[in-house]
């Protein structure tokens, strides 16, 4: 039966038969492929709810008008964290509670800086949220930056936390995390304690303005401390409340 019959010689019919059968595996493999391209393309599509649930939902820096206060200084900079001593040499800060880079002389770490353990007594830092921001996404040269923090209690009862400036730390990276180039508190540390009872959900909101030079954590130990000028690029912001630390916060000096 498999011997081929007719009038034409047999390699005829075995080329057509080769033929016949390549043909069939050729249409096989193609509905293979075709299944499979089907399946992939179904694997691979996104959860639009998954996919917008990793965006980040910004925090209101806005208190409300249940009360504030504000403390400023002199020519040189303002009082830090809400009623501390007066700074100087162009870094200020202020504080209000409501209810609601080119030089690369900083500190060559990604690592936290250490911060003081919580009082006892006082709000824990799982009751609390922290997120600083800059006050405009660029900075035109001249200008100082300007940083606005605030502290929420995101727990459900009212406490009390030491918010005094000497706890709090605002700090400056480059945009990789990688070099650490100033914090509020290296050459102005003010040790005044200011210890607020936070309702739940309220807020405390503290401006500091950063003068874009360098510092480093021996400032004050260094006879003349090394203050470069920052120069123009991308640069991250954190906020820090004793070991509580904000997400960075990009911004620019052009």
């Amino acid at each position: 039966m498999l011997e081929p019959n007719g009038p034409l010689p047999p390699e005829i019919y075995w080329r057509r038969r080769a033929l016949a059968i390549g043909g069939a595996i050729v249409v096989l493999l193609l509905v293979v492929w075709l299944i499979n391209s089907l399946r992939g393309g179904g694997d691979s599509e996104t959860d639009p709810a998954a996919a917008s649930s990793s965006l980040t939902t910004p925090v209101s820096i806005s208190p409300t008008a249940s009360g504030s206060s504000t403390s400023s200084g002199g020519s040189g900079g303002s009082g830090g964290g809400g009623g501390g001593a007066a700074a100087a040499g162009g870094e200020a800060s202020s504080g209000t509670s409501g209810s609601s880079g080119a030089s690369r002389s900083g500190t060559s770490s990604s690592a936290a800086p250490s911060g003081q353990p919580v009082a006892a007594g006082q709000c824990p830092d799982q009751s609390l949220a922290i997120k600083v921001a800059a006050d405009k996404p660029t900075y035109l040269p001249g200008e100082e930056p300007s940083f606005t923090t605030v502290v929420t209690n995101i727990g459900t009862t009212p406490c009390e936390r030491d918010l005094g400036s000497s706890l709090q730390q605002v700090l400056v990276y480059t945009i990789d995390g990688a070099v650490r180039l100033w914090s509020n508190i290296d050459c102005f540390p003010q040790s005044a304690a200011d210890v607020r009872t936070l309702a739940a959900g309220e807020q405390a909101q503290f401006t500091v303005k950063w003068s874009a030079k360098t510092s480093a954590p021996d400032c004050l130990t260094q006879p003349e401390p090394q203050r470069d000028p920052v120069g123009p690029g991308a640069y991250t912001v954190v906020g820090q409340l004793g070991q509580l630390r904000s997400a960075p916060e990009p911004f620019n000096l052009s």
